[in-house]
């Protein structure tokens, strides 16, 4: 489970450069947490802690901060996710995101897409089937930042 984590990690951690798409002036940090649910006081509270080790079923809150270092606004910024083989996007992720199940080649909600199956017909995609989610970030002003994030349940 430690590689799994590593794996995750390094892949979200390699990917950031690459989602600068030619903006130098945007910076950009990946980062996972493992979601946990804990009782404390009688009450069901809902916590983020840093990946130790991770088994089928856990959810994990990937994110990407990014922050304009320059001096002039960045319009139309996007940042593009693959998502780890080892994980699928949760449910109440997918169903409100700009969602790829082709490889990056086409984005929509995931209630519009559709997956071509072995014998050639198409059926509705499935949260199981995203392999790249898309934000675009309307502007981000000289010294702005802010975060996209996703939730993914581990396979």
């Amino acid at each position: 489970m430690i590689r799994l984590i590593s794996t995750i990690l390094a892949i979200t951690l390699a990917t950031a450069p690459a989602m600068a798409q030619l903006q130098p002036s945007v910076v950009l940090e990946g980062g996972v947490k493992l979601e946990k649910t804990v009782e404390a006081n009688g009450r069901t509270q809902i916590v983020l802690e840093d990946p130790k080790v991770v088994v089928p079923g856990d959810k994990l809150l990937f994110s990407t901060k990014y922050a304009n270092k320059g001096s002039q606004q960045v319009d139309n910024f996007v940042v593009t996710n693959p998502v780890p083989q080892a994980v699928r996007v949760a449910d109440d992720s997918a169903a409100t995101l700009q969602v790829s199940v082709d490889g990056g080649a086409a984005y929509g909600l995931l209630s519009a897409l559709t997956v071509k199956q072995a014998d050639g017909a198409a059926r509705p995609a499935r949260a199981e089937d995203i392999t790249h989610i898309r934000w675009i970030v309307p502007a981000i002003a000289p010294g702005g930042s802010g975060t996209v994030e996703y939730h993914a349940i581990v396979r």
